[in-house]
C-alpha cells in the first residue's frame, strides 16, 4: 500500500467529518417549536458523521488496515450498518412525524447488534482466510440489502409527501425537499459502493476514503440551505397530517365517487364562481384555504378537482394561472414577462417559465411571439 496516499486521504477527510459532525450536532437553530424535528434530524446526522469520523480516526492513528485487513473490513461494515440507520432516520424524521418510535429504535438497534456479533464470529471463529472471505461477502450482502430496504422506504415516503403537496398546495412545496430524493439516490449508490470499496486492494484504498468527501459536502450544504425553507415545508406537513383523520371520516360517508350527489352541483357552482372572480391569482393558496372559502371540506373539493379536471390541485391552479397569463399576453403586448408572471400569481419568473414551457412546449416569450404573428 502507498501509505502516504492512504494517510493523506485520511488527513483530508477526517477534519471535514469532525467539523460537519460537531456543527450538525451542536449548532443552534431558530428558537421555534416548529424546528424540533429539523434539530433532531440534524443531530442524528451529526451523530452518524462523528461515528464515521471515529472509524477514520482508528484508520489514521492505529493504521489498522496495515495490521489486519479483514478486521478492518469487518469494522467498516459494522460502522456502515449503524450509520445507514442513522442516515435513514434523519431523513425520515423530516418527512414523517411519527416515524421515530422507541419500538423502531430498539428493533434496529437489535439488528445492528446482531450484525456486530456476526462480524465478531467471522473474525474470531473463522480460522481460514477463505472462510473469512465468504463470511465478509455475506455480511456485505446483508449490509447492502439493509441499505436498499431503508432507501426504498425513504423514497416511498418522499413520493407520498410530494403527491400530498401536489394535491393540497398551489405552490411547488415539493421543490424544497427535492434534495432529499437526490441525497437518497446518491446514498444508495454510495452505500452500495461502500460495501464494495472497502474490499479494494490496499494500494487503492484511498479511493474509498476520498469518495466520501463530495457526498458529505453535499449533505452538509443541503442541511444548511434547507433551514431557510424548513418552516414552510413543516407547516404544510403539519396542516395535512392534522386534517387526515377528519377527512377520512367525511370520505367514509360519501358515495363511490367520493362526493354525495346532492352536494356535487353545489361545489361545481361555488368553484365556477371562484374562478370567475379570479381567486386563483392569490399566491400561495392551499386546498384547505380554498375549501374554507367555498364552505366545503377539502376531501370533497380535492375529489371534485381530480374527477372533473383530471389533475392535482397544484396543476389545476397552475393551468388557471397559465390561461390568465396567456390572456394578458394577448391583450397587453407592452407588458414584460416578469410582470405577467407576478400578476398571474406565480412565486417567481423561473417558476412561471418552467410551468409554462412544460404545458405549452415553448417559453412565454416565444409563445407570445408566435401568437402575435398568427393573430
Amino acid at each position: 500500500m502507498d501509505q502516504s496516499l492512504y494517510s493523506q486521504s485520511l488527513l483530508i477527510s477526517l477534519p471535514l467529518m469532525l467539523f460537519f459532525g460537531f456543527h450538525m450536532l451542536l449548532a443552534r437553530t431558530p428558537d421555534k417549536k416548529v424546528f424540533a424535528d429539523y434539530l433532531l434530524s440534524r443531530r442524528l446526522m451529526g451523530t452518524a458523521l462523528l461515528i464515521l469520523a471515529a472509524n477514520y480516526s482508528v484508520h489514521l492513528f492505529f493504521a489498522i488496515r496495515l495490521r489486519d485487513v479483514n478486521a478492518t473490513i469487518l469494522m467498516n461494515l459494522s460502522t456502515y450498518f449503524l450509520c445507514y440507520w442513522l442516515f435513514s432516520s434523519a431523513m425520515m424524521v423530516l418527512l414523517d412525524k411519527r416515524y421515530l418510535t422507541l419500538k423502531r429504535f430498539l428493533r434496529h438497534l437489535a439488528l445492528w447488534l446482531a450484525f456486530f456479533v456476526a462480524t465478531c464470529v467471522v473474525l474470531f471463529l473463522f480460522d481460514n482466510t477463505l472462510g473469512q472471505m465468504w463470511g465478509m461477502a455475506a455480511l456485505a450482502a446483508w449490509l447492502v440489502g439493509y441499505g436498499l430496504f431503508l432507501s426504498v422506504r425513504l423514497l416511498r415516503t418522499y413520493s407520498l409527501a410530494i403527491k400530498m403537496f401536489e394535491n393540497t398546495h398551489s405552490d411547488d412545496i415539493g421543490l424544497y425537499i427535492r434534495w432529499l430524493s437526490v441525497f437518497t439516490y446518491w446514498a444508495i449508490g454510495y452505500g452500495v459502493s461502500c460495501g464494495l470499496l472497502t474490499f479494494l486492494p490496499d494500494e487503492y484504498v484511498f479511493i474509498w476514503i476520498l469518495s466520501s468527501i463530495p457526498f458529505y459536502i453535499y449533505m452538509y450544504c443541503c442541511y444548511q440551505n434547507y433551514i431557510l425553507f424548513y418552516e414552510r415545508v413543516e407547516n404544510a406537513l403539519l396542516e395535512d397530517v392534522g386534517m387526515t383523520a377528519a377527512d377520512g371520516m367525511i370520505e367514509s360517508d360519501s358515495d363511490s365517487h367520493g362526493i354525495p350527489p346532492s352536494y356535487y352541483s353545489e361545489i361545481e357552482m361555488r368553484v365556477k364562481d371562484w374562478i370567475d372572480k379570479e381567486g386563483y391569482l392569490k399566491p400561495g393558496i392551499s386546498l384547505s384555504e380554498l375549501s374554507t372559502q367555498l364552505f366545503t371540506n377539502r376531501t370533497y373539493l380535492s375529489l371534485y378537482i381530480n374527477k372533473v379536471y383530471k389533475m392535482s390541485f397544484r396543476d389545476w391552479i397552475s393551468s388557471l394561472r397559465i390561461e390568465y397569463a396567456k390572456r394578458l399576453m394577448n391583450r397587453h403586448a407592452e407588458m414584460k414577462i416578469n410582470e405577467i408572471s407576478e400578476m398571474a400569481g406565480f412565486v417567481s419568473l423561473n417558476h412561471f417559465t418552467r410551468i409554462f414551457s412544460a404545458r405549452e412546449g415553448c417559453s412565454p416569450a416565444r409563445w407570445r411571439e408566435v401568437n402575435t404573428v398568427s393573430t
